[in-house]
């Protein structure tokens, strides 16, 4: 990707979800990140999350003339500090999120994708953590939240050989969860919120409640994870979704 950043765009849904676009990390969209996951902090009625490249490439990566200008350990340290903060904060959200992956997932790109809960590919496309021929590590967050979803064993092996994780590479070791039908830009986008669809069915504040509670088993001791749960029982027991549904079940059962 050049220096060229478009404007980003986040268009919201009828089913509860939005899709992002228009991944280019120079400076400029890294703020622009943040401000979109804060937008997304504050949407209460949403369900579900999309985030996607423009003209079929998720993201190649880092802009190399803002990496360039990051020169000292200093600079790393404090663009490190603040994109752990924004994509963990991206992980946090109680949406359902879907890393829809066409054409490459580079460095940086690649790590956003480990901060959404699912990746949808394409047959073509690939993730590939090349910070290690640059020099460095992943900094997002990214090496920490691999090592969750495919086990410590295989992200060393990704990440110390900057290995190529094609569609059906990352299908078998557990990064991808399924290898879309088609290549073209609407049709995969179309397959992808089919996809995501079928988890984001029912009433909001049940589906981010669900998505909360697996974010605190993952991230948080056990009782505090406990603890989290047994507070978001009591905001949806008894709620209206709760009487609707046993309301329901009544008149299936006549």
């Amino acid at each position: 990707m050049g220096t060229q950043c478009p404007e980003p765009r986040a268009d919201l849904e009828r089913n509860g979800w939005k899709s992002f676009e228009d991944i280019i990390f120079d400076c400029v969209m890294m703020l622009q990140l943040l401000e979109r996951v804060i937008e997304l902090e504050n949407w209460t009625e949403g369900k579900g999350l999309i985030v996607r490249g423009a003209g079929n490439t998720f993201s190649s990566g880092s802009d190399l003339k803002a990496v360039k200008a990051l020169a000292t350990p200093e600079d790393g340290l404090v663009l490190c500090m603040f994109m752990q903060n924004t994509l963990t904060r991206l992980m946090r959200l109680p949406l359902i999120s879907v890393a829809l992956i066409q054409g490459r997932a580079l460095g940086g790109g690649a790590e956003v994708t480990t901060a959404c809960d699912f990746r949808l590919m394409t047959a073509e496309s690939e993730i590939r953590f090349v910070h290690k021929d640059m020099g460095i590590i992943p900094s997002w967050g990214g090496a920490t939240r691999l090592s969750k979803i495919i086990g410590s064993r295989q992200a060393l092996k990704v990440l110390s050989g900057a290995l190529k994780l094609d569609s059906k590479k990352a299908l078998d070791i557990g990064m991808a969860e399924e290898i879309l039908q088609f290549t073209d830009e609407t049709e995969c986008l179309r397959e992808a919120r089919e996809w995501l669809t079928q988890f984001t069915r029912g009433p909001p504040e049940v589906i981010r409640a669900l998505k909360t509670c697996v974010s605190s088993g993952k991230e948080l001791c056990f009782e505090e994870a406990l603890q989290i749960e047994k507070d978001l029982v009591g905001r949806v027991w008894g709620g209206p979704a709760n009487k609707e549904a046993i309301a329901r079940k009544g008149k299936f059962n006549k």
